[in-house]
Order: structure tokens, then sequence, then C-alpha cells
């Protein structure tokens, strides 16, 4: 029996488009905007001003709030200013401007350490801290602090399911850098002292499971993959460690309370090349994709590359463009414009048409149940739904909405097409 969590849903995953295409580079630009906040927490401050000179891997931002991550240039170049821009997550934040003098020179911060088995668990978390790895799951919340639990944790868990539909970032990363993300997660092991490490990769990705068994065979490295259900959301962090560990996180609590702590695949690769090459997170792998796409590809994308030129990179769209999205189409975020930069979180560009982008009436709610049978975290989102509906938020306080983790399966199976999730974030909006 595949390892899996109650509820959920299996969708259609789309990930044909791009699960063989390689990793590429994507080209420098001749700009990047670096947005101050891209990660949970406290947004950073500008380090540089307008006319300084940076290179690549520079930091430019850093803040003095203890959850918070640093910034770094991802081209070199000038600062040709510092404003307000278009955010993909936060619709405006102050942003560092930089020109590119075409030569890329790297930092000299940047160097290759001789021993890193010289390092103690404060050099690494140091390491990591200034190189301003975030979570690169989607969440982009600091590395540094979720190494540091105020609890004593026995369990690493590594998400390699890459459950959202289109995405393949994580699969191509598992498939072509296997043996660095292993290096990362013996590092991460040695920071946490954890006893248990375990992987998990859902069973449609057959090719990863084997390629990360392999590796982790010829490194003789003390990890344990897990083939696991395919069924959506399973790579959420509690339903993950309900499926693999069967530790269920209780109301209110996090995954270190029941000794857990949880990174995904992409955030130890970064972990390797920050330890290992002394790297700074100023590019990532992203997914962009879409039917209407002429090219589908995983990148390597500087972080403040702008949507609308990796667009074009990829040929440009057979048919008109409806709608943007950053991310996955369930957790994703839908974009007002395509002049918007990438930032660490940024895991995917989905390029939708006309037809793909249906719009629905909303009818009443029917009690058919559909919501609570696929609700992965066993809440009522019909109820809280129409608290939302009839602004009666003191009463929706008694569903728990705080512990919706926003996965959007009550929507999609929704037959009276209600907007579920919108009204269980409002509520999440007013209650805060």
């Amino acid at each position: 029996m595949l390892k899996t969590f109650p509820g959920g849903e299996h969708i259609t995953g789309f990930k044909e488009l791009t699960k063989n295409e390689p990793i590429e580079d994507f080209p420098l630009l001749p700009q990047v905007v670096i947005p101050l906040s891209q990660h949970a927490g406290s947004a950073c401050e500008a380090l540089v001003k307008q006319g300084d000179k940076v290179k690549t891997g520079t930091k430019i931002g850093s803040s003095t709030g203890f959850v918070s991550s640093t910034i770094h240039a991802s081209i070199s170049g000038i600062v040709s200013k510092i404003a307000d821009e278009h955010h993909p997550v936060l619709g405006r934040c102050r942003a560092i401007i930089i020109e590119s003098d075409g030569k890329d020179e790297k930092d000299a911060s940047i160097k290759v350490p001789d021993n890193i088995n010289t390092f103690n668990k404060d050099e690494l978390l140091t390491i990591i801290k200034e190189a301003g790895i975030v979570g690169l799951g989607g969440a982009a919340f600091p590395t540094h602090v979720k190494l540091k639990p105020p609890k004593t944790i026995d369990a690493l868990l590594i998400n390699g399911v890459e459950c959202e539909p289109f995405l393949t970032c994580d699969l191509r990363l598992m498939l072509e850098k296997s043996e660095q993300i292993i290096r990362g997660i013996i590092i991460l092991q040695k920071i946490l002292d954890a006893k248990l490490v375990c992987m998990g990769i859902e069973h449609d990705k057959p090719e990863a499971i084997q390629q990360m068994r392999n590796k982790v065979k010829e490194m003789d490295a003390d990890i344990r993959i897990f083939s696991l259900k395919t069924k959506y959301p399973q790579g959420a962090e509690k339903q993950l460690i309900k499926a693999i560990l069967g530790r269920e996180v209780p109301a209110g609590k996090l995954p270190f309370d029941v000794g857990v702590v949880a990174h995904n695949v992409g955030t130890a690769y970064a972990v390797f090349e920050a330890v290992y090459e002394g790297k700074p997170l100023y590019e990532r792998v992203i997914t962009v994709t879409g039917k209407i796409l002429r090219k589908r590809k995983n990148l390597r994308v500087r972080i403040g590359s702008k949507v609308s030129e990796i667009i074009d990179f990829c040929g440009g769209t057979s048919q008109a463009i409806k709608k943007i999205i950053i991310g996955g189409p369930l957790m994703g975020l839908a974009q007002f414009s395509a002049e918007i930069p990438v930032i660490k979180g940024t895991s995917g560009i989905l390029v939708l048409s006309g037809d793909e982008t249906k719009f629905f009436m909303e009818q009443p709610c029917i009690r058919c149940g559909k919501c609570v049978r696929v609700c992965p975290v066993r809440m009522l989102p019909y109820a809280l739904s129409l608290c939302g509906q009839l602004k009666s938020f003191e009463t929706a306080l008694q569903y728990n909405p705080f512990d919706c983790i926003e996965c959007g399966l009550c929507s999609y199976v929704c037959p009276a097409k209600r907007k579920i999730l919108e009204y269980i974030r409002l509520i999440k909006i007013v209650l805060r």
C-alpha cells in the first residue's frame, strides 16, 4: 500500500508538458528588479544606493528582524534606482533595480571552502543565513530560522512530492542534481542532529524515486526514500508528516511540536550550493509551462528577471494569454501584469488561454459534502464559506479557519462553483 493521508483528491497533473525538459540556463537580462521582500517575515532594508556598483552575489538587502532573509544582487552592474515596483505576491514593494554591465562578475565573498567537514553547526547556520536561503517549495520561510526549532526534533523530512499540477522543477532537480541534493540533506541533518531522515516522492515520478534511491545507496547515505500515493495536496507539510511518519500535527501547532522539520528538495540543493560553493540564493529553477506556450521549459533563472521576458524566451504563445499564474493553478497567484519579477518563492510560470479559464456563476451551497470529503485538514469548508459570505467572522472561529492550508481543493470539487477558498481567506484576513 502506498503511503498517503486522509482526504485529498487525484487531479490531472499536466506534467508531461515539461517533465522531460532538462534544466536550461536563462540568459542574463540587461536589467533586473529585485524586491526587498521575498520571504516570510520582515522586509529588508537596502544596503546600497543609486549609483553603487554591485557584483553577482553582493549582499544588497538585510533586516534586523529574526524572521527575515538577506537579499543579493543576481547580476553585476550599477544600481539605477530604488523604488516601488510590481510584486507577484504583495502587489507593489520596494525594489532595487540593477542595470547589467554584461560581465556577470562574482562577488569576492563567493569562495569555495577548503573543507566543509570542519564546519560546526553554528558555522553552517551562519552560511545558510548569509546566503539568504528560504523554503523553495512556495512558503519562502527563512531556512536558518526553521533550522533552529525551539523543541528537540528527531526526524528530518525532505519534500520531493511536487503535487501541484504543471510544475516539474523539483522533478528535474532530483533527476539532474541528486548527489548535490543528498549532500545538502546531510548538512541539514547535521545541523538538526536528526536521527531519522525520510524523503517522500509521489509514485507518478518513478524515475526520480529510482534515481534518488540509487544515489543514496551509492553515497551510503542514511536516507529512506518513500513512494507516496499520487494525490493532491500530498506535498503539504502536515499531510506529508502524516503520510510518512503517521504523526498528526495538532490544530494550531507546527511540525516541530511533533518532533519534525520538513524541507523541500530545492532548499536542500540551495543549501549545498551555499556550503560547498559559497553561493548565495540569487537564482533558482522554475517551470515555465502552459499548453499555449510554444516552448515549455525548466529554467535556471536569476532573481529579478521579468516574467514577460521569460515568456518571450520560450517563444511566446500560440494564442492570446488570458491569465498568468505564478506557481501552479491551485495554490498559485494570478497576476495583473507580465511585468513582474521572479522572486525566491517563484516555482513556476503558467500561461493560460481564454478556453482554459472558464468563469462560472456561483450558486447556493447544496450541502453535498464534497468539500468535506477532500479537505486534507478535515475541516468544514462549506460552513466556513457561509460564514465568510454572511460576514459572520466571530462564528467562523469555531470552525478553526487558521488550520486551512489554502490548497484550493474545496473550490475545485464544488459542484455549485462556490468561491469557498476566497471566503476562507477573507475570514483569516479579517480575524487577523
